[in-house]
């Protein structure tokens, strides 16, 4: 997708996000809905591990060996997730992903904040700090 088209995107989600918003318009409202929809994101993935099984965490110290350069440290780090989400899963993630999202852009839109303007000056932070961005 062209950035052009992904900001055009953003700006579509964010605007509907504006219109369909009504019930819960407070900033606090907002914040706290975020956070619920960021919780239940969270138990959903946990869900695939816990109850379906369809993903396996097998978690251990990440091992870079000590002579590996910060350019090729991403080789040797894991996710520790093992195996790929069901379909049920899957559609329950992105159900709880897309969530997250709207309040995400309903918050944005109540501090006056494009979305697309966020997401391009993380782009360009990324691009400019690297590796040594480390999150």
């Amino acid at each position: 997708m062209e950035p052009e088209d992904a900001h055009s995107v953003l700006d579509a989600f964010q605007g509907t996000v504006d219109d369909v918003l009504i019930r819960h318009r407070s900033i606090l409202d907002v914040l706290t809905k975020l956070h619920e929809a960021q919780a239940r994101l969270a138990r959903a993935a946990a869900t695939a591990v816990t109850v379906c099984g369809c993903i396996s965490v097998h978690a251990d110290r990440q091992r870079i060996p000590p002579d590996a350069d910060l350019a090729s440290a991403h080789l040797y780090v894991r996710s520790h997730v093992d195996g790929n989400l069901c379909d049920r899963c899957r559609e329950t993630v992105e159900t709880e992903m897309g969530e997250v999202l709207f309040y995400q852009g309903a918050l944005a839109n109540l501090l006056g904040v494009r979305l697309a303007d966020v997401l391009d000056q993380e782009l360009d932070r990324l691009r400019m700090l690297g590796v040594f961005h480390l999150s």
